[in-house]
Formats: structure tokens, sequence, C-alpha cells
């Protein structure tokens, strides 16, 4: 393996690890459907489909990754599901 081949695989590996991040939200008694539906709309981009699958999910099995992304693209939308008082974390 040459030198060049080398490094550039080690940059490979370091890219994708970089983005092995997910948010994943947690089932709680608390939230409505519809709250929670409207957070992933409004802090992840999701369409109305997208969000109402990832609510049933969390409903019916405690969890549902929600983002997958680099810990720095992730941390405010995080956040901004925590203020919402949604039960998330970054794993």
């Amino acid at each position: 393996m040459s030198t060049i081949e080398k490094v550039l695989e080690e940059v490979l590996v370091e890219e994708a690890i970089g983005f092995n991040n997910e948010i994943v939200l947690f089932n709680d008694d608390v939230n409505t459907f519809d709250h929670v539906i409207e957070t992933l709309i409004r802090v992840c981009n999701h369409t109305a489909e997208q969000a109402e699958q990832c609510a049933i999910l969390v409903h019916y099995k405690g969890k549902c990754t929600v983002k997958t992304g680099s810990f720095d693209e992730l941390k405010p939308q995080c956040l901004q599901l925590l203020e919402a008082g949604l039960s998330a974390e970054i794993i």
C-alpha cells in the first residue's frame, strides 16, 4: 500500500466516524402526538409523514432515532427538542 493510499484510507475512516451520531427520542407520558409531530417537523425538518412515523415508533417501541449526523450538527437540534419538553439524547 502506498503512502497516498494509506492517508486516503485514514481520511475516509475519519469522515465516516464523524457522522455516526444519532438523536434518539424517548417515549414519555406527558407529550401528545401532535406536539411531538409538530416539534419534529420544526426542529428536525421532518415531513409530516416522517414525524408521524417517528411518533408512532416512539410510542410503541419506547424510542426512535429521529436524526443522524455529526455531533456538532445534532447538538442544537437535540437542545431544541429538550427545550420543547421532549426526552432526547445524542448517542
